[in-house]
């Protein structure tokens, strides 16, 4: 049954952890793990951060409302570079989606505000990808392009004019393409069990690269996770 046809609830419980390797300069990386639960019918989809509504679909395009919580901050304390910084926060971005499946590969695209207004920023992701199979295991390569406006990226990466010193200068920066290539792989031993790990490389647009606050030009992230689908 295709995915936007689901009638019947299906819903999954797990953990899940990783790490990603920020681009800021000697940004303490820390190991982080959460309860992951997942659910979805025919007018809803739950996964980890995400939560998607189901809109009618237009021949083998379907489209979403989408939030998602996306846990970009950094505290003051998380690198000797950002001291006497103010925190950024994590935020809740809400839009839209749509999402093209065809036998070759899937194409989606998404455009989210920050529903929480932190950054008050905007951003929008175009990907493709596709799943391979061999017996239990699954193999899904991804390729995507993501944008981040001049509000994201002076909030995330900029230095504001009371936060300058004379080894930090004031940065205010335009808008960003980010490129990310991705690997995830997913293998079900047995029924309802599902072992996953996804790996991603984001290489940052120049707006970023140019920031003081930054020392690396891409930024790295490996997950793991385990899930029970009842």
């Amino acid at each position: 049954m295709a995915e936007a046809e689901r009638s019947e609830s299906t819903w999954g419980i797990g953990v899940a952890g990783g790490m990603q390797y920020r681009v800021y300069r000697d940004f303490d990386n820390r190991v982080r793990g959460l309860p992951m639960i997942t659910y979805e019918n025919k007018w809803i989809q739950v996964a980890g951060p995400g939560l998607d509504v189901k809109l009618p679909s237009l021949g083998p395009v379907s489209f979403r409302l989408r939030g998602r919580y996306a846990m970009d901050e950094f505290d003051s304390g998380d690198s000797p570079y950002f001291a006497g910084m103010r925190d950024r926060d994590s935020s809740f971005w809400v839009g839209g989606a749509a999402i093209w499946r065809s036998g070759i590969a899937n194409l989606s695209a998404e455009v989210l505000t920050d529903a929480m207004s932190n950054s008050k920023g905007t951003r929008a992701t175009l990907q493709i990808d596709r799943r391979f199979t061999a017996g239990p295991i699954g193999l899904t390569p991804r390729l995507a392009a993501e944008w981040v406006d001049s509000k994201y990226v002076d909030y995330y990466y900029g230095v504001r004019s009371d936060e300058a010193q004379s080894w930090r200068p004031a940065y205010s920066g335009s808008s960003s393409v980010n490129t990310e290539i991705g690997l995830r792989v997913d293998w079900q031993p047995v029924p309802k069990h599902t072992v996953f790990l996804d790996m991603g490389a984001k290489h940052m647009g120049s707006s970023i690269r140019n920031s003081p606050l930054v020392e690396k030009s891409t930024q790295y992230g490996v997950g793991l996770g385990y899930l029970y689908r009842f």
